[in-house]
């Protein structure tokens, strides 16, 4: 699906970045597309994503999870919301955000790339639902992934290179874990990312949890490559960690687990509304 992934494929980066419609009309969907329970996996995404050495490069040089590692899975979030269950405007918004953000990364329009952090979010938001949540079926996976196409194309991937069905999608996959490599750019984002020194007081508090839920959704071989240790006593503590998220999921009424989606989304309108020169990062 992808090509060759050393050096990858450049995409034209003057084409239009405009993402097609992310409205979703069937309510069951949409409803699910809002829930906040991939919030749970944003972290796993991370590392799947800066896994791949250029993208690893890229986040060290050009971010700050040291001191603000709670904004930046904010912003994920919120470019998410936007694409996929928000309004033409909201996407469009959203993509203008990351495309400046973009702009000073070397390799930000690398096609192959982009690609493979789509690719992660959509991962990471099946695995959630299924570890935390319900069952997800072959039929409601590939609308989610239908769902997702968008979240590629507003990264300047060609639509075409989005996988059209789960089958496909899960070979690309695959293919795709085999050939990650955790350097020392990665290694350098994670420990900011899972021991934040400057964050506030409530997210070094949840950090504990954070951590052995993101390390424990990872793909075995690369924990390894990460060098986590991991074993029994994990495993059991992983399988504790999910347990409490699934019974708080449980009692949690619907309407609050797909509040963080309007509230993220409110948040970029008032920013996106400020005069340029009052805004901060």
């Amino acid at each position: 699906m992808t090509g060759n992934r050393p050096g990858g494929t450049v995409h034209d980066p003057h084409r239009a970045s405009r993402p097609s419609s992310g409205h979703v009309h069937d309510r069951d969907l949409r409803r699910f597309l809002a829930d906040s329970t991939p919030v749970a996996a944003g972290g796993r995404a991370i590392l799947l994503q800066i896994a791949d050495p250029a993208v690893a490069a890229g986040v060290r040089r050009h971010s700050d999870f040291a001191r603000r590692p709670q904004q930046r899975l904010a912003h994920t979030l919120m470019f998410v919301y936007a694409v996929v269950v928000g309004t033409d405007s909201d996407a469009v918004t959203a993509v203008g955000f990351v495309n400046r953000a973009h702009r000073p990364v070397t390799g930000a329009d690398d096609v192959d790339r982009q690609l493979w952090v789509a690719a992660t979010l959509v991962d990471s938001a099946l695995r959630a639902h299924e570890l935390f949540g319900d069952p997800v079926s072959p039929a409601r996976a590939q609308q989610v992934l239908d769902a997702y196409a968008p979240i590629a194309t507003a990264l300047r991937v060609p639509a075409d290179r989005w996988p059209t069905s789960t089958e496909a999608f899960e070979q690309y996959w695959r293919d795709g874990l085999d050939r990650l490599a955790v350097t020392d750019d990665a290694r350098g984002v994670v420990r900011d990312l899972l021991h934040p020194r400057f964050a506030p007081l409530w997210v070094r508090t949840a950090m504990p949890l954070v951590r052995i839920v993101t390390v424990g959704m990872l793909p075995a071989p690369l924990r390894a490559q990460y060098g986590f240790a991991w074993g029994p006593r994990e495993e059991r503590r992983f399988r504790r960690a999910v347990g409490l998220v699934r019974r708080v999921r449980a009692v949690v009424p619907g309407w609050l687990l797909r509040l963080p989606g309007p509230l993220l989304l409110r948040a970029m309108r008032r920013y996106a509304a400020q005069p340029a020169r009052t805004r901060t990062a």
